[in-house]
């Protein structure tokens, strides 16, 4: 991710990982028709604002720039160019690690907000105890994961995933890792439990973002970083950084680098996005928000940005989604409590 806390183009890394998924896991499956109805539409709008079709507003729980606030204007870009929807505009809403969003969408007498959350949200809500969670509201459906990566300079002397983990192992304060923000440092402390080094004995120095972690890499502050694929392959693919490991459950298409699964850690925690509704929402509405998800995913302007931003699309809706979220709550609450014991 852009850390917390980019003729016709080439296929994206992951493109058969995508299309598997789609496949099994399509919105379409649990959509329903949108009401017709001209009348009752008039009445819902008099009683809970006007069709979240005439008019939508796309919440981006972070300043402008970051990884959400991307997504969001992928979305609204797409929407735009294929006329899904009247009127579309993205709002930012920053703060207590995207959970102040949270609170404003959960505030909504209207249903014409969707707010993307994710694996930052529940972090956030876990390490502070902040006053809102997801929980609170909607969940819609999840839409894309972004992968991470394990990184160390080009010229360090680890040639691969298990030569790192072993000089980690016999001296975890002295092989320093960096990143980008309370995702980047959850991978890190997953492999650190995988490979056996209590994560509080590990020295870790946090990034504001994957420019300047690459910077900690590149001076020698950092020996190794996990961080975005997006922010930090391009830097592999450059020669400036090596690439030892994908926290994904496949490796990607067309990407020489291997899962750190398949190399003996069980590291697969991703960086997930989806969409969550406020609670003012009914059932119909809830219905025509993953129709119009649906629709707007499969745009060519949405793949191009799926392309671009090295995401993979991971749809679902329903008890799938929301058991999901259940157990990435489970699973991100254990490495926070890790991470700070």
């Amino acid at each position: 991710m852009p850390s917390a806390d980019g003729s016709a183009p080439a296929a994206a890394p992951g493109a058969d990982l995508t299309r598997r998924r789609a496949l099994s896991l399509g919105f379409g499956a649990l959509a329903v028709p949108v009401i017709g109805a001209a009348g009752y539409q008039s009445v819902r709008a008099a009683e809970q604002g006007p069709d979240i079709r005439s008019n939508l507003t796309l919440l981006a729980p972070a300043a402008a720039g970051g990884g959400w606030d991307a997504f969001q204007r992928e979305m609204q870009e797409a929407m735009r160019a294929n006329g899904l929807v009247g009127n579309v505009q993205v709002l930012n809403v920053p703060g207590a690690g995207g959970t102040i969003a949270i609170g404003s969408l959960e505030q909504r007498n209207t249903a014409n907000y969707l707010m993307v959350g994710g694996t930052g949200q529940i972090a956030a809500h876990a390490q502070n105890d902040t006053p809102s969670e997801l929980s609170d509201v909607v969940p819609v459906a999840r839409v894309i994961e972004e992968y991470a990566i394990v990184t160390v300079p080009a010229d360090s002397p680890h040639q691969d995933l298990q030569s790192l983990v072993d000089a980690w192992v016999e001296d975890p304060e002295a092989l320093a890792w960096t990143g980008g923000g309370s995702s980047d440092q959850m991978v890190m402390t997953e492999l650190a439990l995988a490979a056996e080094v209590a994560p509080s004995d590990t020295t870790w120095i946090p990034s504001s973002g994957g420019g300047e972690a690459i910077q900690a890499l590149l001076n020698g502050s950092a020996q190794a970083s996990t961080g975005g694929f997006a922010d930090m392959y391009p830097q592999v693919e450059t020669g400036r950084l090596r690439g030892l490991g994908l926290a994904a459950p496949e490796r990607l298409d067309g990407i020489d680098i291997p899962t750190m699964t398949e190399q003996g850690f069980d590291v697969t925690l991703t960086n997930w996005r989806a969409m969550f509704a406020p609670p003012v929402a009914d059932e119909e509405q809830l219905a025509d928000f993953r129709k119009l998800l649906e629709e707007t995913t499969a745009t060519e302007e949405w793949k191009a940005a799926v392309e671009r931003n090295y995401w993979v699309e991971v749809p679902a809706t329903g008890e799938e989604f929301t058991d999901f979220i259940a157990s990435e709550t489970e699973k991100i609450t254990s490495l926070i409590e890790e991470m700070t014991s």
